[in-house]
């Protein structure tokens, strides 16, 4: 088995599936360049009893012959099939003689893209399963796509001959700061917590553009080859992502593109405004999809779990924020990211960043506050008061009646509360009492990536997560 950076519950997962001693169908899934396929040709080694891959933009004659040369790799001497039905029985025929291994494993990489246009795949693969496959004790089916919203709907939520055939799904993640290191330290790229945050804040927890870091280089060297050089290898990547997973992308792209102009989020109904959009069923499976795929998300307010027109969607993809940010400026400055070290449009960004983060990496927080053995509720808040700008992005709801109210702050140094900085805070808080009816009492948390430097405003601060801490497994 090849080495697999973190992904523990994931492996602990497969393994059981495979030890289960009965059929399996799992179903994986995540955003694209997130490491899937590797997850699980790496745990399988290799070895599978079949497996093919799907060709991302192939119409229906080349997604037909990948998948038979994949027959034909794997031993079948029989003429190509007419159709997905045949093809299918062809699979059927070829597995047959391996009936009595241990486990006859079969994968199906990319999936989404032998699904084209009126190709019937879906049933043929439905088929397949119900008659045949789900009948032999020791079979195990895993497929596989980017297109996460194609999985989920036509898959793991279908509703004709598969629904609930999918015995597991499994979304695949990025990496979060703790896994990323230690990818980073096996690419022997020993930074420091900070540089391997700021190096998150860009590229996120994507194993495919970790692995495109330079270890000569440091993190602002980095970014500007990735991004800012002449072929930056990252410069071409947003319209090839967003291709890649959806048919009709630039409605996707439209949406993703407003979200990043708007820091706290935007409800449907605000989106549908902007981009004068018919704020209807297509709208929200859009957003649906994207929420799906992991670019934005979808959060509540303090008051209750709001309906889905007035929901908040806030985009959280690390790299689609940074690229729309920076990007589509078409900067000539081949050094852009270094020359910017320090200054307020870099250390805005990074704190920007910064919580997005921290949202990423609330179980982390929860643990440091040792809230982790209580139940506990997360939401952002933003207040309800006419042309009221107020909002928090951290609001911890406990059972025990006390509600965290968390101040995010990224700083190259121990953090230092102004005055000026207190009332604001101060501000704020009371704002939210107000408008949430807090009876328990709160706490005011600080998150930093270093630690709080005691002063005269300090004392408002009643507990500090650091850096180290989101760091935590």
């Amino acid at each position: 088995m090849n080495t697999i950076i973190g992904r523990e519950n994931e492996k602990r997962q497969l393994q059981k599936y495979l030890d289960s001693g009965k059929p399996e169908f799992v179903a994986v899934y995540g955003r694209r360049r997130v490491g899937k396929t590797f997850l699980v040709t790496s745990f399988f080694n290799n070895k599978f009893d079949f497996d093919t891959t799907g060709i991302i933009d192939g119409n229906s004659e080349i997604e037909m012959q990948a998948f038979y040369t994949s027959l034909l790799n794997y031993g079948y001497q029989g003429p190509r099939p007419g159709n997905w039905m045949e093809m299918f029985d062809a699979l059927r025929h070829l597995l047959e003689k391996n009936v009595n291994r241990k486990r006859i494993v079969v994968f199906i990489d990319e999936l989404p893209c032998f699904d084209t246009h009126k190709s019937q795949f879906v049933k043929a693969l439905d088929y397949f399963w119900n008659s045949w496959a789900s009948r032999v004790s020791n079979f195990f089916l895993i497929v596989c796509g980017s297109a996460t919203s194609w999985i989920v709907k036509n898959i793991v939520d279908n509703h004709g001959g598969l629904h609930d055939r999918i015995t597991h799904e499994m979304h695949v993640r990025m990496f979060n700061l703790r896994e990323t290191r230690d990818f980073l330290i096996s690419k022997k790229i020993h930074w420091d917590d900070l540089s391997v945050l700021q190096a998150y804040s860009v590229l996120g927890g994507v194993p495919y553009y970790l692995d495109m870091l330079d270890r000569e280089q440091s993190v602002s060297g980095n970014i500007d080859s990735l991004f800012f050089g002449e072929n930056g290898d990252l410069k071409k990547e947003f319209n090839r992502l967003f291709k890649s997973l959806f048919r009709n992308p630039d409605r996707y792209v439209d949406i993703v593109k407003c979200l990043s102009q708007n820091r706290s989020g935007l409800t449907r109904i605000e989106i549908a405004q902007k981009l004068k959009l018919a704020d209807n069923g297509h709208l929200s499976t859009m957003l649906e999809d994207l929420v799906n795929c992991d670019f934005i998300r979808k959060y509540r307010t303090a008051f209750q779990k709001i309906k889905s027109n007035s929901a908040i969607y806030q985009l959280t993809d690390f790299y689609s924020l940074f690229y729309l940010t920076f990007c589509k400026k078409d900067s000539t400055d081949a050094y852009y990211w270094t020359h910017t070290i320090n200054t307020p449009v870099q250390n805005t960004w990074y704190g920007l960043a910064f919580e997005r983060v921290c949202m990423a990496h609330v179980s982390q927080i929860l643990y440091s506050l040792h809230l982790d053995r209580i139940h506990t509720e997360y939401y952002s808040w933003r207040s309800n008061a006419s042309g009221a700008n107020a909002q928090i992005d951290l609001i911890i709801d406990r059972s025990d009646r006390i509600v965290n109210i968390c101040e995010i702050k990224y700083s190259l140094n121990d953090y230092s509360l102004t005055k000026d900085q207190k009332d604001k805070l101060l501000a704020r808080v009371q704002k939210f009492v107000e408008e949430r009816g807090v009876s328990g009492g709160y706490h005011i948390t600080l998150i930093t990536t270093h630690n709080l430097k005691p002063n005269v405003n300090s004392s408002v601060i009643q507990s500090v997560v650091t850096l180290s801490d989101l760091f935590q497994e």
